[in-house]
């Protein structure tokens, strides 16, 4: 199964103006590409763990891939590192997507890259 997450930091984040969030989650929904697809508003804050834990529970042995779009791969493998290695998640199966200051055709440009390598 491969899952997409789109992380808006709490939605306010000046970088995320350019593009249409709804449009680059439902460009993968409509196509296919993914087989869940979620916004999420600040993946790094408590409740972001909590979405961890329930959606990767069990060691999230259903997930062949998941896709984080939002800030930049490296800082989101340090914020979610930790919950992954308390859920024993594979972290190669994680791949983080910058996709700041981009409008809504780069975004999906990015995300598809990520889905295909």
């Amino acid at each position: 199964m491969k899952g997409l997450i789109v992380c808006v930091c709490q939605g306010t984040c000046p970088s995320f103006q350019k593009m249409n969030i709804f449009e680059v989650v439902n460009y993968f929904r409509r196509n296919k590409k993914v087989d869940f697809a979620v916004i999420h508003p600040q993946l790094c804050a408590n409740d972001g763990d909590n979405f961890w834990r329930v959606l990767l529970g069990e060691g999230g042995k259903s997930i062949d891939k998941i896709v984080v779009a939002g800030c930049d791969p490296v800082m989101q493998k340090k914020m979610f590192g930790w919950v992954f290695k308390e859920l024993n998640f594979d972290e190669s199966k994680f791949v983080g997507v910058e996709i700041r200051n981009m409008t809504t055709e780069e975004a999906i440009k990015a995300v598809e890259k990520a889905l295909e390598g």
